[in-house]
């Protein structure tokens, strides 16, 4: 035994297709051979070899067969580099023998993926630099402008002083009102879509229709140039809303189906919606703050660039904190699906916060100009005809819109919440996935997306309608301006709720295609696909390029 421990032995083939011994002392290894009973592993289980005996002298030849059949944790193993096949790691000592025994074979997937759930790494390091640095320049920038309004109302001119607190007493009390009156929508309609999602999806989308309308014709009745430019938009979003709501009749029952199932194991975890309580809060500071900057900026050179400056920085922030909650809630429930786990959703939080953050910035930029384009792709769909140079664009684009629907999309946060991915490698990941099961079609199809929006439509043209006759009554030339900036407010806000459910159902599409046969999961997608592999259903994707006109 103790040559074959110190020199290895190597095995190589001879004419006849067996292994011979070359190396080593044979004999010591036959004689451990005749002591000790190997055990194997087969497909079936464990079982025992029999004894292997020795009844003559030229044994020094013995069958590779019986070394590949030997498990790679048992004493006898064969490594293979090269061509030069080599038995290590041979019978281990009484010490060894002696510890208590644990499971002998782990699946190395197992623990890569177990590794690759804890992820330590910063993900998506570029965006996550810039958008520290935005915001390091923003709250700079919020806090001299709000210096300079003060410095306004104190130190400047009559006529700026009177501008200013004209601000202050007739738009400053709409902006917070309609802030406060955002979150307490945003919980509403939270509440009430977890509670009765079946009623509430098709409530959501005609609801959005009569508000955005209502809106569109009270802006009207002002009879003044800029009401009628914003009423009109109003009514015109809501007639498209309407064909909208008549369009997706056939996916709501499904859709619905996956939003109760999915929300389901929201109902393991009571502080889930901690995360949307801090960022509303953060949300609501910072709104206040960045409505004293606007003020400020009366008192500033070039106001009308320094406010859309703030504008675009609002709403970059406020996309990354719905993201945040997005990443949160996503690896708690990605958690749940794939380990059964009951993951911390303080720590997740943190982790999102810190570790995915550079992931929600980059697709902060992304995902709202993907969902865009994706409108655009099925609007340009329709141009395919004889036509040629129509339908020539009409492929450039739809060529396009695959290429960004495969390398960015919003289901990315699932992957990039439970093992730490780049966006881009998530996406990419995510829609294979979706490929490999063939659930393009479904996934696709599903309204929740839309659901979500139109709830920041409905929290926005509310606050329209509210803001709107208030300061139709003590200021009437602030109204089409209050109308725009509360209609935005509204919308962002509610968005950052409403990422709890969007979500929820992410999580139970992703985690579904990586593991259909989870006993988490029913057969309602698995006969989603059967029925539209069979023709007895039918489900309108996102345009994408032909097959044959694909490279």
């Amino acid at each position: 035994m103790g040559a074959a421990e110190e020199e290895p032995v190597v095995v190589r083939e001879n004419n006849g297709g067996e292994a011979q011994v070359r190396e080593g002392d044979a004999k010591d290894l036959e004689k451990g051979l005749e002591e000790k009973v190997i055990e194997v592993n087969s497909e079936e289980g464990i079982e025992k070899n029999r004894d292997i005996s020795n009844n003559d002298d030229d044994r020094e030849g013995f069958q590779f067969s019986k070394f590949e059949r030997l498990n790679p944790t048992n004493p006898l193993r064969i490594v293979i580099n090269g061509g030069a096949n080599r038995v290590s790691n041979p019978i281990p000592s009484p010490s060894e023998e002696s510890l208590p025994s644990h499971p002998r074979s782990t699946p190395i997937l197992q623990q890569q993926q177990s590794v690759t759930l804890n992820s330590r790494r910063y993900t998506n390091r570029i965006s996550l630099f810039l958008f520290l640095l935005h915001m390091t320049l923003a709250i700079s920038l919020v806090c001299f402008l709000v210096f300079k309004g003060i410095q306004g109302l104190i130190q400047a001119s009559d006529s700026i002083k009177r501008k200013e607190k004209r601000v202050l007493h007739y738009f400053l009390p709409q902006v917070e009102a309609a802030s406060l009156m955002s979150i307490t929508l945003a919980f509403i309609w939270q509440k009430a879509i977890r509670q009765w999602p079946t009623i509430m999806v098709h409530f959501i989308l005609w609801f959005s229709f009569l508000t955005s309308l209502s809106a569109g014709i009270l802006l009207l009745c002002f009879q003044k140039p800029p009401t009628d430019g914003v009423g009109v938009s109003f009514i015109a979003f809501s007639i498209g809303n309407g064909l909208y709501a008549c369009w997706v009749n056939r996916r709501i029952k499904f859709s619905t189906k996956i939003l109760s199932l999915s929300l389901q194991p929201a109902l393991n975890f009571p502080d889930l919606n901690h995360p949307t309580y801090y960022m509303l809060g953060a949300g609501f500071f910072w709104m206040s703050l960045w409505i004293l900057a606007v003020i400020g900026t009366l008192n500033f050179y070039f106001p009308p660039l320094f406010i859309f400056a703030l504008v675009l920085s609002l709403a970059w922030t406020t996309e990354v904190m719905r993201n945040v909650v997005n990443i949160t809630v996503s690896r708690v429930i990605a958690l749940y699906y794939l380990r059964g786990m009951q993951a911390s959703t303080h720590f997740c939080f943190l982790r999102a916060l810190s570790r995915n953050l550079g992931s929600a910035c980059l697709g902060s930029l992304f995902v709202p100009a993907i969902e865009a384009l994706r409108i655009v792709a099925r609007g340009l769909n329709l141009l395919e005809g004889e036509d040629e140079f129509m339908f020539c664009c009409a492929r450039c684009c739809l060529s396009v819109m695959e290429s960004i629907f495969r390398n960015g999309n919003g289901w990315a946060y699932v992957q990039i919440a439970a093992y730490g991915k780049g966006f881009v490698m998530a996406s990419q990941d995510t829609w294979g996935l979706f490929e490999k099961q063939e659930m393009e079609e479904i996934v696709d199809s599903d309204i929740t997306s839309s659901i979500c929006f139109l709830t920041g439509v409905c929290s926005g043209s509310m606050c329209v309608i509210v803001v709107a006759a208030w300061t139709a009554k003590v200021h009437q030339s602030f109204t089409a301006t209050l109308s725009l900036l509360t209609f935005f407010i509204g919308y962002l806000l509610t968005r950052i709720a409403m990422a709890v459910p969007h979500a929820c159902v992410s999580c139970y599409y992703v985690c579904y295609a990586e593991n259909p046969e989870n006993r988490l999961f029913d057969k309602t997608i698995k006969d989603r696909l059967s029925m539209l592999k069979s023709g007895r259903d039918m489900a309108v994707s996102t345009p994408r390029v032909p097959r044959r006109f694909r490279t």
